[in-house]
């Protein structure tokens, strides 16, 4: 059995996200943030340090979907 924890974005985001993943294959905004965060464990992992430029443009990517400031 898998174990779940919360995370707590603002309502405001929640509801562009819903608005984004409209007719995608996401179902909820817990599926994107879920596929976003694995991908970027995955090329963590990968070459087990993220270069700069790459962290630079997954924050870049995260702060335009409103997950950064």
């Amino acid at each position: 059995m898998t174990d779940y924890t919360t995370v707590s974005i603002p309502q405001e985001l929640a509801d562009r996200i819903e608005e984004t993943i409209e007719g995608t294959s996401f179902s909820s905004t817990s599926d994107l943030v879920r596929f976003l965060l694995r991908s970027i464990v995955v090329q963590h992992q990968r070459r087990e340090q993220l270069t700069e430029a790459e962290f630079a443009e997954i924050a870049a990517q995260l702060r335009d979907l409103g997950y950064l400031e």
